[in-house]
């Protein structure tokens, strides 16, 4: 695990667009696994500058989304979906059909888990995978107690989580309380995970995900098992670790070894 501390939360979106752009140079045809909420917001607007300005291209890109609610079709304002549309796909060059969102208006509900499984492994499975973390710890809709190796299932959300997301939803207008979500063993599958977290009240869950136990009571801590997750967060994020200046220390002597490898290859890297 990979722990990136950073100053503020532009100095996160710009580090976290950057693993996205690189990404993208190397391959285009790169499957991305894709995130909703407020902190991924600012990175998908760096991203939608970097396409509109011709350095990076989604025209080949598949997409896949971690999590939908249940009981939303595409066009309600407060599904993922709409979302996406509306801060990312309607803004880049990218095949709508090359992107998915868990449907939130299956038939049936757990059949349509099974077909989201099997569209990832036809895609060739996710090259990168971008997530945040809840109070709880939880990633997409996997709540605490969540198995660490599930796949794509129905989930009911935890009354901490409806009442976090209470405010987006009017009081008379119906909110749900499940959801479909990639399963914590979907996410470990991806090639690379980058987790982004910002604020002092995600500090709590920074620190029981980075140095706490594996456990399912945090869901997020199942990214210790993973071969290359970076875990890209602000200091206000990180100021409960243990082992601040460590994380620095690395990280800056990572990037003295990036530096040293563009200066021999004359090209931007990344260490993967």
């Amino acid at each position: 695990m990979q722990v990136v501390i950073l100053k503020d939360a532009a100095e996160v979106a710009a580090y976290g667009a950057d693993i996205f752009t690189t990404q993208l140079k190397r391959k285009a045809n790169s499957v991305l696994g894709l995130a909703t909420g407020s902190t991924p917001v600012a990175l998908y607007q760096e991203l939608i500058k970097r396409n509109q300005a011709n350095d990076i291209s989604f025209a080949e890109v598949i997409s896949f989304n971690l999590d939908e609610y249940l009981g939303l079709d595409g066009s309600h304002p407060q599904s993922y979906r709409y979302f996406m549309q509306q801060q990312l796909f309607d803004h880049i060059n990218i095949d709508k059909s090359n992107t998915h969102v868990p449907p939130g208006d299956a038939k049936n509900p757990i059949t349509a888990c099974g077909e989201y499984e099997a569209r990832i492994k036809s895609a060739g499975g996710i090259d990168v995978q971008l997530l945040g973390i809840g109070r709880n710890g939880h990633i997409g809709f996997n709540e605490p107690s969540s198995g660490l190796t599930s796949r794509t299932r129905v989930k009911t959300l935890t009354k901490a989580t409806i009442d976090d997301n209470a405010r987006f939803f009017k009081a008379d207008e119906y909110q749900p309380h499940l959801s479909i979500t990639m399963g914590i063993g979907t996410i470990l599958d991806a090639k690379k995970v980058v987790l982004l977290a910002t604020g002092e009240n995600k500090a709590d869950a920074v620190v029981a995900m980075v140095e706490g136990p594996l456990t399912a009571a945090c869901p997020a801590s199942a990214l210790q098992m993973h071969r290359d997750a970076v875990i890209v967060i602000d200091e206000a994020a990180a100021s409960k670790l243990k082992d601040i200046e460590f994380y620095k220390h690395i990280e800056n002597e990572n990037q003295k070894l990036l530096d040293y490898l563009a200066s021999l290859s004359g090209r931007d890297r990344t260490l993967n």
